[in-house]
C-alpha cells in the first residue's frame, strides 16, 4: 500500500446486450406449403448474416449465390448485405421471403414470338433490358423497354390453339456487353439445332401474317386508345417485382425511343431484324397513318423481303450505297426527287399552302420570298431562317403533289409552314435539310443529298413501263397479307395484286438488307413516326388534350378535331421538372415560355422518362458507342426515386 496516494478506481462499461427476437422468412424453394423459417435474430445482425442463417437451416445443399430477400411490405430488395436489420428497419411483423433474383419470364418480341428466359426480377428494368439484349445480341439496349400486353379476349374457339413458346432458361446469363460470336450467332445459340433454330427466328423476317391473324390483332381504333396503350410501359428505374410482374409473366419487348443509333448489318442482325418487324405491324395495325400510294410500297417491299429472305437467310450483304447506314437512317425525312443544280442561289417559283405565289430565293441558311421575280433585288416580304427547323417532306407523286413541311422555331412553340413546288424538288429540299443543319449549299454533302432524294423518290414513282420478269398477276402473292384491313374492305384482291406489283418492279433489285432499310426509310419519313401519345390535362384547362412525345419535340394535340396546336422542341428546353406530390409535368423553354399539365392515361413518371430519354439518347456519340452511360439515363430519367 501506497501512503499519500489517490484512490484508484477501475471503471468497466458495459454494452447491453442486443435483444434477440424471431424473425420468420419464407423460402420459396421449400415449396409453397412449406411454413415459414424462424431464426432468432439481433438488430444488429447483417442481411448477410441472415442469408448463413436461413441456408444452414434449410440444409438444402445447393448453389445460393443468386437468391436474395425480399421485403413483401415495403416492396423491395435487400440487397445491401452489409446493412444491418435496424438500417433497413425490419422488425419482427417484417414478411421476407427469399428467392432467387432471376426468374423465367415470358417475353414476347416485336415479330410475335415469344420466348421464355431467365431475366433479373431484382435490378431496375433497365438493367434487365440489358440482360435480355446481351442474350440476344441485340446491341443499344437502351432503345428498348418491356411493356404490359394489352389483354385480349379470347374466344371459344380460340382456346385449343395453344401458343408455342421457345424455351431459353437453360441460357447462362452472362455480364459481357458483347456476347462471344459462333458462326455469326451467339455460343449459346449454338450449342444444338434446336438452339439455332430459335436463333433463326430471331434474326430472319417473319412471312407475311394471314389476314385472318392481321384481323384478330388489336387495333387502336383513335389516339386515346393509343395513349393508353403508351401508358403500359414499365418503369426504367424500378424493378419488375416493384411493378407487380410475377415469375412466368407475360410482358412486350418494343422499340421505346425511335432514336435508331448505328445500325451495322454485320453486327444488328437482330435488332434490324425485330425493328423491321415492330415497323411493319405499326403499318399492318394502322398504328401509323400513311397515303394509300406509300401502303402499296409497304406492301411491295413486304413481299420482296419475304421472298429474297428465303435465298438470303443471314442478311450479312449490303450495297456500298448503304454502308453507312447510321447517316442513312438519320436522313430518312428526305426522300424526294428533282433536277440538279450547283447554283449558290435558287431562285424558283413555289406556292404557299394558301395558293399565294412567290418568287424565292435561297441565300445562306435562309429562305427569302418576294411578290415577284423583279422585287427580289430588294427587301423581302419575309425571310425564314431555317437553322434549328424542322424539315419534313409531303408528297403524293401520282397526284403530283410535292410539298415541303417546314417547322420553324417561334417564341411560343413553332410555326409550321408548307411550300408547293413546281419544280427542282430535290434541290430545294436538299437544301432545306441542309440549311436546318446550318450548312449552306456550297457544303459537300448537298450532291449526295439530292441524290438521295431522287432515289427515293423513284421507288414512290408508278411506272407505266413493261414490267419485265414480274408478272402481271402474280397469284403467290396474298395482297391481303401486305396491307391493313380498311383495304381489305376497299379494294378486291385482282385490284391490289396489279399495284403492290407495280410497285414492286421498283424494289425487286434491292438486296435484303437494303429492303430492310428502304422500308425503314419510308416508315420514318410518315408524319407521326415516332410519336408516344398521352392524354393530359394543362394547368388553368378544364378539358383533356393529347401529349404526341416525338425524339426531338412536344407536340400538343386537340383532342376534338386532331389538329397540332402547339410545338416545343427539346433543343429550346431550358428545364423540367415534377412535382411528385400533385404529380404534375412543369416545362420551361426559351423566350419565357412555361408550360405545365397533368397526366390522364399514364403516371407522369412515363412522360417524364420519354423526355429524358429522348435526351440522352442525343448524348450518345460514336466515340463513346460500346459504353453505356447508365448513370446518366438514370439521372436524366429517374425523378426524385434517382436522385
Amino acid at each position: 500500500v501506497l501512503e499519500n496516494s489517490s484512490p484508484a478506481f477501475l471503471s468497466l462499461s458495459l454494452a447491453p446486450s442486443m435483444a434477440v427476437w424471431d424473425l420468420s422468412v419464407t423460402v420459396e424453394d421449400l415449396g409453397s406449403d412449406a411454413p415459414p423459417v424462424t431464426l432468432s435474430v439481433a438488430s444488429d445482425l447483417h442481411v448477410g448474416g441472415v442469408i448463413l442463417k436461413l441456408v444452414e437451416k434449410t440444409q438444402i445443399k445447393r448453389d445460393w449465390s443468386d437468391h436474395a430477400l425480399w421485403w413483401e411490405q415495403k416492396q423491395r430488395w435487400l440487397l445491401r448485405t452489409a446493412w444491418t436489420l435496424e438500417k433497413y428497419g425490419i422488425h419482427a411483423d417484417a414478411r421476407l421471403v427469399f428467392m432467387p433474383q432471376h426468374k423465367p419470364l415470358k417475353l414476347c418480341l416485336p415479330n410475335g414470338i415469344t420466348l421464355k428466359l431467365r431475366a433479373c426480377f431484382s435490378n431496375p428494368v433497365f438493367q434487365t433490358v440489358m440482360g435480355i439484349c446481351r442474350m440476344l445480341n441485340i446491341r443499344h439496349p437502351e432503345e428498348l423497354s418491356l411493356l404490359r400486353p394489352i389483354e385480349q379476349k379470347k374466344k371459344k374457339k380460340d382456346k385449343d390453339s395453344a401458343e408455342e413458346i421457345y424455351d431459353l432458361t437453360e441460357v447462362p446469363l452472362s455480364s459481357v456487353s458483347r456476347p462471344c460470336l459462333y458462326n455469326g450467332m451467339p455460343a449459346h445459340f449454338a450449342d444444338s439445332t434446336q438452339m439455332e433454330a430459335i436463333y433463326k427466328m430471331l434474326s430472319v423476317t417473319q412471312p407475311p401474317p394471314a389476314p385472318e391473324v392481321i384481323a384478330k390483332q388489336y387495333r387502336p381504333a383513335s389516339v386515346v386508345d393509343k395513349a393508353h396503350i403508351h401508358g403500359r410501359w414499365l418503369d426504367s428505374s424500378r424493378c419488375l417485382m416493384q411493378q407487380g410482374i410475377q415469375e412466368n409473366d407475360r410482358v412486350w419487348l418494343r422499340f421505346k425511343f425511335y432514336a435508331f443509333y448505328d445500325i451495322e448489318p454485320k453486327y444488328d442482325v437482330v435488332r434490324l431484324t425485330q425493328l423491321y418487324e415492330q415497323a411493319r405491324w405499326a403499318i399492318l395495325l394502322e398504328d401509323i397513318d400513311c397515303t394509300e400510294e406509300e401502303m402499296m410500297l409497304f406492301g411491295a417491299l413486304q413481299y420482296h423481303i419475304s421472298k429474297v429472305s428465303q435465298s438470303e437467310p443471314q442478311m450479312l450483304s449490303s450495297s456500298a450505297a448503304m454502308d453507312d447506314l447510321e447517316s442513312a437512317l438519320q436522313s430518312l425525312e428526305v426522300k424526294m426527287e428533282g433536277e440538279t443544280s450547283t447554283a449558290s442561289e435558287m431562285p424558283k417559283r413555289l406556292t404557299l399552302k394558301g395558293y399565294k405565289q412567290y418568287w424565292f430565293k435561297f441565300q445562306d441558311t435562309s429562305i427569302s420570298y418576294f411578290k415577284s421575280k423583279e422585287e427580289s433585288i430588294g427587301e423581302p416580304i419575309q425571310q425564314i431562317n431555317l437553322k434549328g427547323c424542322e424539315v419534313a417532306p409531303d408528297v403524293n407523286v401520282t397526284a403530283q403533289k410535292f410539298l415541303i413541311r417546314l417547322l420553324i422555331p417561334a417564341p411560343e412553340g413553332m410555326n409550321e409552314v408548307y411550300l408547293r413546288c413546281e419544280n427542282q424538288y430535290a434541290q430545294w429540299m436538299a437544301a432545306c435539310r441542309l440549311g436546318s443543319k446550318g450548312k449552306t449549299l456550297a457544303d459537300s454533302s448537298f450532291q449526295s443529298e439530292i441524290q438521295s432524294i431522287r432515289s427515293f423518290l423513284a421507288m414512290q414513282k408508278t411506272s407505266s413501263s413493261s414490267h419485265g420478269n414480274v408478272p402481271a398477276n402474280d397469284e403467290s402473292i396474298n395482297t391481303h397479307s401486305l396491307v391493313s384491313p380498311r383495304y381489305h374492305k376497299k379494294y378486291k384482291t385482282k385490284q391490289l395484286t396489279p399495284r403492290i406489283l407495280d410497285a414492286y418492279q421498283n424494289v425487286a433489285q434491292l438486296s435484303l438488307t437494303d429492303a430492310l432499310m428502304r422500308f425503314l426509310q419510308i416508315w420514318q419519313a410518315l408524319p407521326d413516326f415516332g410519336l408516344s401519345y398521352v392524354v393530359v390535362r394543362f394547368k388553368g384547362s378544364r378539358k383533356d388534350e393529347v401529349m404526341g412525345i416525338a425524339p426531338n419535340r412536344l407536340i400538343r394535340i386537340d383532342l376534338g378535331v386532331g389538329d397540332v396546336v402547339k410545338t416545343w422542341r427539346y433543343n429550346n428546353m431550358k428545364q423540367w421538372n415534377v412535382n411528385w406530390d400533385i404529380r404534375q409535368v412543369a416545362i420551361e423553354f426559351e423566350g419565357n415560355v412555361n408550360i405545365a399539365f397533368g397526366c390522364v392515361t399514364a403516371d407522369c413518371k412515363i412522360v417524364h422518362e420519354f423526355i429524358g430519354g429522348y435526351i440522352f439518347m442525343s448524348t450518345r456519340s460514336r466515340e463513346k458507342s460500346d459504353t453505356l452511360n447508365e448513370e446518366l439515363f438514370h439521372k436524366l430519367t429517374g425523378g426524385h426515386e434517382a436522385l
